[in-house]
């Protein structure tokens, strides 16, 4: 599904990833730990289209996408919910997660989509017809995944999705993703790195912008080097 191979990304003239290589294949959850500022969102935001790559390939289901404009990203399965959500706040709960189908494929299974979306977020159906700036940053969270669910996407990023939120909801948002994996592979960014790796099959660990350890879930928890320098162990 998503090969990504020799990345590297620049800011200006300042080198943010180095020649980062990862994989998801269909079905999976991977995850990408490190500490804050390791490069995680920088990664993110490149195989989201937001962020040109200096060299480097990104194939999504063999097509290369790390040329791609943004806004067409999803055309190719590719979702992403963003670090801070960036719902609209001036729209209703439907009205947002109905933006997430725009496209034309995604339009024709809207219904089907959002049933699916309400079964693993029953609050956003209580919700339905409120204001979505008026929501719990919690619930915002469910809503922003619920709307790129909505793009009936084959790879959805999650970028932080667990910041700032109470631990009853980072267990929901957790759950949630173990449930939808089977439907939708899922490339999980986190500082919870503890957390991440149980819900995953296997994980990389960036560091300055480098990936120095891929393997499985079961190989990282028990890496020292892992325990030491990100989980404090």
């Amino acid at each position: 599904m998503l090969d990504v191979s020799g990345l590297n990304v620049f800011y200006g003239q300042a080198q943010a990833l180095w020649d980062v290589s990862l994989s998801v294949a269909g079905g999976e959850v991977v995850s990408i730990v490190g500490v804050n500022g390791a490069g995680k969102s920088t990664l993110v935001n490149t195989i989201a289209g937001l962020l040109r790559p200096a060299s480097g390939r990104i194939s999504m289901s063999g097509v290369d996408v790390a040329r791609v404009p943004g806004h067409r990203i999803c055309e190719h399965g590719i979702a992403v919910v963003p670090e801070g959500r960036r719902i609209l706040p001036q729209m209703t709960v439907r009205d947002n997660l109905d933006l997430g189908a725009y496209r034309p494929g995604a339009r024709r299974a809207s219904q089907q989509r959002i049933e699916w979306v309400h079964s693993l977020f029953p609050i956003l159906w209580d919700r339905r017809n409120q204001m979505a700036g008026t929501m719990s940053g919690g619930e915002q969270q469910m809503l922003a995944i619920g709307r790129a669910l909505m793009s009936d996407p084959q790879l959805l990023l999650l970028d932080e999705p667990s910041l700032g939120l109470a631990p009853v909801i980072v267990d929901t948002i957790f759950d949630v993703i173990t449930q939808i994996k089977d439907r939708v592979s899922v490339c999980l960014v986190e500082q919870n790195i503890l957390r991440a790796l149980k819900i995953s099959s296997r994980g990389y660990v960036i560091v300055e912008g480098r990936v120095v350890l891929g393997g499985t879930s079961e190989e990282l928890l028990a890496n020292e080097d892992v325990r030491r320098a990100c989980l404090g162990l």
